[in-house]
């Protein structure tokens, strides 16, 4: 049977950092058998989604390159809804309820008072048909619950969470439409499932629960549930989770200069066994993804760790593969010289500028300048003109280390530190380099 995987983002916001991992991991278990990743966006709460935010979903994967096999719209789904909501009604399993959030809340905290787990009591279950008529004589619309077996314990193999067992008495008959006739989540997600064929469902620990209801849902519809698989969820570096993660998504990290490849790099591997590197062949991801090396402890999202991976991807990459994003004008070999040097790429148009000038030389004193005039003097170029030069000023004037190289740097650049000199200075250019010489000498 061939793996089929779906993300299913809601359009109700843009994609975070929690929802991206959720995308790459079901992305990566769908290539690794050579099986079909789908989208499907959940826009069933009409008031809050928005096209804007699906067109922005899309933008998102296509930016980190997570192409998808197939769509789908829930939204577009409604009367296969309806039809199967139709079915289940007449099979008696799901049924009206009438008992507002107040109601319930009393009924809850009854029920905590006692020691007893604080699930619906079903009392619903109990009205005649005359008492429904009733409710709708006063122009009170019911809201629906799926009725669970409580005679069987429910039972699955998680993919990452292993043996899981609930007794689903523990559990309340969820409500899987409102009064307004508005769906939950639950079960057309699980009847899109059904006709998606999608074989394996790998999301965030915090649906384990909805799990075992959807299994009763999936056999209710008379379909083998798929695969399940729940990760542990993210948290930030002071170890619990933070509101920060559900703010960090594709433009923040664009903004932040992130290489699509370094955030797949890290997420690909974060809560796994396996050490995070510097790794821009996604087949290398692909092939390492399995889904026994996750562990069960809280996966730890660290930004600094994420800028690392950022610099680290960068001085690996080569020139054809960001020379369309490169300022214009700039070559392979200043590009060669420049990313040892870069933390983000946009950092190499201000190297370009130092090569392109002008740039700031700041102060020197009276022996620096005079030594700068000396260093004028004895340019001469060559293929290879730093060593040639620093070896005559050596010879010359008897400065060595920092003294030697130093003021060299400032004058040549304008900076303290940077790109090593003897790639740097062919860039520069002969006239530029004893121009820049000369006018930090004050000549």
């Amino acid at each position: 049977m061939s793996v089929v995987t779906r993300f299913a983002p809601s359009p109700t916001g843009r994609l975070h950092v929690g929802n991206i991992r959720t995308a790459l991991h079901n992305w990566l278990l769908a290539h690794k058998a050579g099986g079909r990743f789908l989208l499907r966006i959940d826009d069933t709460d009409a008031e809050r989604s928005r096209e804007e935010y699906v067109e922005a979903i899309k933008a998102d994967l296509a930016w980190l390159g997570l192409g998808w096999d197939g769509e789908e719209r829930q939204s577009a789904c409604f009367a296969l809804y309806q039809r199967k909501f139709d079915e289940l009604a007449a099979a008696g399993r799901i049924y009206r309820c009438y008992e507002t959030a107040q109601e319930l809340e009393l009924k809850r905290k009854v029920l905590l008072g006692r020691g007893l787990p604080p699930i619906y009591d079903r009392a619903a279950l109990a009205l005649t048909e005359a008492d429904h008529a009733e409710f709708a004589a006063k122009g009170v619309a019911p809201h629906w619950r799926f009725l669970l077996d409580r005679e069987v314990p429910i039972e699955w193999h998680d993919g990452v969470r292993g043996h899981q067992r609930f007794e689903p008495a523990t559990l309340s008959d969820p409500v899987v439409r409102r009064a307004d006739g508005s769906w939950l989540y639950m079960l057309p997600s699980a009847i899109d499932d059904i006709e998606m064929g999608v074989t394996d469902v790998l999301r965030g620990e915090d649906h384990v629960s909805n799990t075992a209801l959807q299994i009763q849902m999936f056999t209710a519809l008379g379909a083998p549930p798929p695969r399940f698989a729940h990760e542990a969820l993210l948290v930030g570096n002071e170890g619990k989770l933070s509101k920060r993660l559900g703010s960090l998504g594709s433009d923040a990290f664009r903004e932040r200069g992130i290489e699509p490849a370094a955030l797949v790099a890290l997420l690909a591997r974060l809560g796994t066994s396996q050490p995070v590197e510097p790794i821009a062949d996604r087949a290398v991801l692909v092939e390492s993804f399995d889904l026994a090396t996750f562990g069960r402890a809280p996966a730890r999202f660290d930004e600094t760790e994420l800028e690392r991976l950022n610099a680290a991807m960068l001085h690996q990459a080569s020139y054809a593969e960001v020379a369309e994003r490169l300022p214009a004008g700039m070559g392979e070999d200043a590009w060669l010289a420049i990313r040892p040097n870069l933390a983000n790429l946009g950092e190499a148009a201000e190297w370009w500028r130092v090569v392109t000038g002008p740039i700031e030389q700041g102060e020197f004193d009276e022996a620096d300048r005079t030594y700068l005039a000396e260093a004028a003097r004895l340019l001469v170029w060559s293929d290879d003109p730093w060593p040639a030069l620093t070896a005559a000023l050596k010879q010359e004037t008897g400065r060595k280390g920092r003294d030697l190289f130093h003021p060299l740097r400032l004058a040549l650049t304008g900076k303290d530190s940077g790109p090593d000199m003897k790639a740097l200075l062919p860039l520069i250019g002969e006239a530029e380099a004893r121009a820049r010489l000369e006018r930090a000498s004050g000549l």
